[in-house]
């Protein structure tokens, strides 16, 4: 046997001969090598990581400035249509000052010269500005230049407050206070985007109201002649009767955004009496004691007629007389999404980052039995949807993946996402067989996804701006869809197409379709509720709310329906011609509401943190 001598004498390597490691020596090289790849690996992903968190915020920032530059592009059409009322107010004017008054202000303000009999100017001014009334002098005399100008001046009035009212709600700063500022339509979340700066403001609330900041302003609150504490008011049967307490201003909003349907004056104006312009009557056709209409009636040709209601309007089955509230959810986030159960029993709030589950059987104070993390910690829930089992929940909000929960499960976990192009998703609906969901996106497109193969269907393309609201008929075959392009679309759901479009002057940013008939309620920015019959161009405009209108939903009778806004109410109206059923003052702006299956309850979230759950009393 030859021995090998021992290490320190082994024989150096000679010219041409090979090196040869033993075992241990190749592990030991191998086990360097796999360290040196591992710690290569953990350094690349450490370093994907970042630079996803940075993909991320970079995409925040992209959808932030996206909707500043919108607000800003708003804000300026709104100075620009200031200055155009503003010049047509003065060159109403002009013509009853004296002559060298009049040609100074002819030669600063660039106007045309007015030479003519006052007689002849106003006769001119109101073929040229049939917006503002020019009523006869109550004394039935031949218009002089001062009585003319006594009346022009009342006539002003109306004009200058219908101009100013969104200017002023929008641009002064002291309703931009106490509301965090929403990154996204409603969210845009605002609902345009709604964007909510958590680091900044928890305090606060935006929900960008599409025309101002980012879907697309600061929920501001609307001045209010309410009483401080909460309360839910009645409404009596007539259209202008509403048995509220305190003064309510709120009848007819009237800004720069609202219908250009033509109006009658003795309507237009009466939601605010004290500006009404002189010679014109107290009281409105259709009302009775004076009082303001609400509800008005929009014929083919576009006249407005306030509603005569019927006798049974707030009486009869399936008719709520008040509702009260038996709950009060703290959820400690913004709530800009809920759903309630079929059975009743559970109630799920969105919020940032995640949705809770409430159990509301039971009376007493209420702590969430379980917490869902969804999409990222920061970013807010837009929607959920809970399928009729109980045993599936969707969620979808500032992110482009939408969450499938399993709740059948002993602690609920995610069973799938369903992954988009679209940076979020503002709103959902489900087919009445529970095999499709539908998600409004963003960047306008409607998404099919198919839940039990947990696949993209087909899109739906149209939309120019982000689409915030949708809602499908019972049958599953139409689909209707508002966006933040001032439009509501029809989808045919087996054909793949579109079958209509209505178009508004303001942005749409919730809806709802009548699940017994052929009616559509569309809450708008502008303030405005309008029901639209589908098949016919018959509909209802209803003016109750101060702000805009963020969330509406049907009862499931039909008979009835909710909407709620950025001016802290929740109105119930009567299908389809809007008598006012009750009414629900919150304390900060109203961003969601469901109805449960039975129609005994409601369920709204706010922007003060938390959810109320109301007991709809027959």
């Amino acid at each position: 046997m030859t021995s090998v001598p021992p290490p320190s004498l082994q024989v150096p390597l000679q010219a041409g001969q090979s090196f040869k490691f033993t075992v241990l020596e190749t592990l030991d090289r191998i086990k360097e090598e796999f360290q040196f790849l591992q710690a290569q690996y953990h350094s690349l992903k450490l370093e994907c990581e970042k630079l996803a968190s940075e993909k991320t915020e970079m995409q925040r920032h992209y959808i932030m400035y996206y909707e500043m530059s919108y607000g800003l592009n708003i804000e300026m059409h709104k100075q620009a249509e200031i200055v155009k009322r503003l010049s047509a107010i003065c060159a109403q004017i002009i013509p009853f000052l004296s002559q060298e008054v009049r040609l100074s202000c002819v030669t600063h303000l660039h106007l045309p010269h007015y030479t003519s009999s006052p007689q002849q100017q106003l006769q001119h001014l109101s073929h040229h500005a049939p917006g503002i009334p020019l009523t006869p002098h109550p004394s039935g005399l031949s218009l002089g230049a001062s009585s003319g100008l006594l009346a022009l001046t009342g006539a002003l009035g109306v004009s200058a407050h219908m101009t100013s009212k969104d200017e002023r709600n929008h641009l002064d700063p002291e309703n931009l206070r106490g509301e965090p500022l929403v990154t996204t339509f409603f969210l845009r979340s605002g609902y345009g985007y709604t964007t909510f700066d958590g680091d900044k403001s928890e305090d606060n609330l935006v929900v960008d109201v599409s025309n101002e900041v980012s879907l697309r302003s600061p929920f501001s609150l609307a001045p209010s002649t309410y009483p401080a504490h909460f309360g839910v008011v009645s409404h009596a049967g007539l259209n202008g009767e509403l048995a509220s307490p305190g003064n309510f201003g709120g009848s007819l909003s009237l800004s720069p955004q609202m219908s250009a349907y033509t109006r009658n004056p003795n309507v237009a104006y009466e939601s605010r009496p004290h500006i009404r312009p002189p010679g014109l009557s107290t009281a409105l056709p259709g009302s009775s004691g004076g009082k303001p209409a609400y509800s008005f009636h929009v014929s083919a040709d576009g006249q407005m007629q306030p509603v005569p209601f019927p006798p049974d309007a707030l009486h009869g089955p399936g008719i709520p007389r008040h509702a009260r509230q038996i709950h009060t959810l703290n959820h400690g986030e913004v709530v800009c999404a809920v759903t309630i159960s079929t059975s009743t029993r559970h109630v799920y709030t969105g919020g940032k980052g995640c949705v809770k589950v409430w159990d509301i059987s039971q009376p007493g104070s209420k702590s969430p039995m379980a917490q869902l993390d969804c999409l990222n910690r920061d970013n807010y829930i837009r929607s959920c949807k809970i399928l009729p089992d109980g045993r599936t929940l969707i969620v979808g909000g500032e992110a482009s993946t939408l969450s499938i929960w399993d709740l059948a499960t002993p602690t609920p976990r995610i069973k799938a996402e369903l992954t988009s192009s679209a940076p979020a998703c503002y709103a959902l609906a489900i087919s009445p067989d529970n095999k499709v969901c539908f998600s409004c996106c963003s960047d306008g497109n409607i998404v099919v996804w198919d839940l039990h193969n947990q696949t993209l269907v087909r899109q739906f393309q149209g939309h120019t701006d982000g689409a915030s609201c949708i809602d499908i008929s019972n049958d599953g075959t139409k689909l209707w869809t508002g966006g933040l392009d001032n439009t509501v679309r029809c989808w045919d759901l087996r054909e793949g197409r579109q079958l209509q479009q209505h178009d508004f002057t303001s942005q749409i940013f919730s809806l709802g379709y009548c699940p017994t008939g052929e009616w559509l309620a569309v809450g708008m920015e502008s303030s405005n509720v309008e029901v639209l019959h589908v098949s016919k161009p018959d509909k209802y405009q209803l003016h109750l709310h101060e702000s805009c209108v963020l969330s509406l939903k049907f009862a499931y009778c039909g008979k009835w329906f909710v909407s709620t806004g950025k001016d802290n109410l929740l109105n119930a109206w009567r299908t389809p011609y809007g008598a006012s059923i009750f009414q629900s003052k919150e304390s900060s702006s109203v961003l969601s509401c469901d109805v449960s299956p039975d129609d005994k309850y409601i369920v709204t979230g706010s922007g003060d943190k938390k959810a109320t759950v109301y007991e709809v009393v027959y």
